[in-house]
């Protein structure tokens, strides 16, 4: 799908990463940065694939997941507008471990690798930049894998909803993607999240309305142990 015609450097000072640099290094940057626009579904790179660079979304969705080899599919993370993926891979000089596709239509920029490197050898600050926002990334990873190891299936749903949620009033939240993959991302079965849903509305806890899920009482959403 043809790119629009963006303010590459506008938007290269979006991203986290780049909000220090100078200038002139922004429009360094902007010489190595490409925009493009993904279709719903369409896949960004495939495992296997070799990195050229890192990504940051503009708007829409990304998925990352494997296939297993009995054909099921685990969602490891979904990156949303104002987030980047694929620094570690580009500095492993491995294959990208997963596959992207586009959950919605998607606004990426390409930021190639030869000016990252470059920004690395001048400025250890930037080195510094770097290795917290990986850091950050792995600290997150390293929580989610405790959640799916301690808590039943019915507190990860109930932690996922209040995380969508904003503070302790009765609320609506819209899903930001498909149930399936949702489910996938909790580690759970399409059918074993339906349930869980079924019980939190059959308790009245929630209301489900497709993709957008009334929160009666948040606080004591929170307390339900299923």
């Amino acid at each position: 799908m043809p790119a629009h015609n963006a303010d590459i450097p506008s938007l290269v000072r979006r991203i986290p990463l780049f909000g220090e640099l100078t200038d002139s290094d922004i429009e360094r940057v902007t010489r190595y940065a490409r925009e493009r626009v993904l279709a719903r579904g369409e896949v960004l790179f495939q495992r296997g694939d070799h990195p050229h660079g890192f990504y940051f979304v503009i708007s829409g969705q990304i998925k990352l997941a494997f296939s297993s080899p009995q054909g099921t599919e685990k969602v490891v993370e979904i990156i949303g507008p104002m987030q980047s993926f694929g620094e570690a891979v580009l500095f492993l000089e491995h294959p990208y471990p997963v596959f992207a596709e586009a959950l919605a239509e998607t606004r990426l920029l390409h930021i190639g690798q030869a000016v990252v490197t470059e920004l690395i050898e001048q400025d250890p600050s930037f080195s510094k930049k770097l290795l917290a926002g990986m850091a950050i990334r792995l600290h997150g990873l390293i929580q989610d894998v405790e959640t799916y190891s301690l808590r039943s299936s019915t507190q990860r749903v109930i932690g996922y909803l209040l995380q969508q949620a904003e503070g302790d009033a009765p609320c609506d939240i819209a899903l930001p993607t498909s149930k399936q993959v949702i489910a996938s991302r909790l580690n759970l079965s399409p059918e074993t999240l339906s349930r869980i849903f079924h019980d939190l509305s059959e308790s009245g806890l929630i209301t489900v309305h497709g993709k957008r899920i009334t929160l009666h009482d948040p606080l004591r959403l929170s307390r339900h142990q299923g």
